[in-house]
């Protein structure tokens, strides 16, 4: 298999096993976030996985520069991202998306067992990553958009409802307006 099936296959199933839950974001098809904890936990934290254009037979690009993260201190993000580098490890060549993040749920207390909160400013200048030295994900260019008047989008406004949609029934003939008229032609 091609390393876009195998990410294409992982997708589909990351998609199902996390459909409904909270703590999944799919960011884009290609990079995801999880926490670890649930929302009002002081421990809780916020890992990001991003796959390169040759995962899983290269190592992801695993991430704690969430704006969630800023209360834990750099040395136990850096612990943090050095477990789950040594499961990249031990899992290169298979899906391990699922599995990074089960086992960070899994070992979360251990993770955050040395975790003191820090004042957020201080953090701010700790970002921390861990990257592989190869290509980041590709990023697509977006197509521009046909840009409008005011006078184009007032009457876009007028057509539509606060939806952005046609009112029902825009297109239809005014029977009752047809049926008078059609009825003063048969005197």
């Amino acid at each position: 298999m091609s390393a876009n099936e195998d990410q294409e296959m992982e997708l589909e199933a990351l998609r199902s096993i996390y459909e409904g839950d909270e703590s999944f974001r799919e960011l884009s098809p290609v990079s995801f976030q999880y926490r670890i904890g649930e929302n009002g936990d002081p421990k809780a934290f916020l890992i990001e996985i991003s796959w390169t254009e040759t995962y899983p037979q290269t190592p992801p690009i695993i991430s704690m520069n969430a704006f969630f993260n800023n209360t834990i201190s750099s040395a136990v993000k850096q612990s943090i991202l050095a477990k789950l580098q040594e499961a990249v490890e031990l899992n290169l060549g298979t899906a391990m998306t699922y599995t990074l993040f089960e086992y960070a749920k899994d070992n979360k207390e251990q993770f955050m067992e040395n975790h003191h909160p820090v004042n957020s400013a201080t953090s701010i200048s700790n970002i921390i990553s861990v990257e592989t030295p190869s290509i980041a994900p590709s990023s697509k260019k977006k197509d521009k958009k046909e840009q409008l008047s005011k006078a184009q989008k007032r009457k876009l406004a007028d057509k539509t409802d606060h939806k952005g949609e046609l009112p029902r029934g825009w297109n239809w003939v005014d029977v009752v307006k047809l049926s008078k008229t059609g009825s003063k032609d048969d005197d």
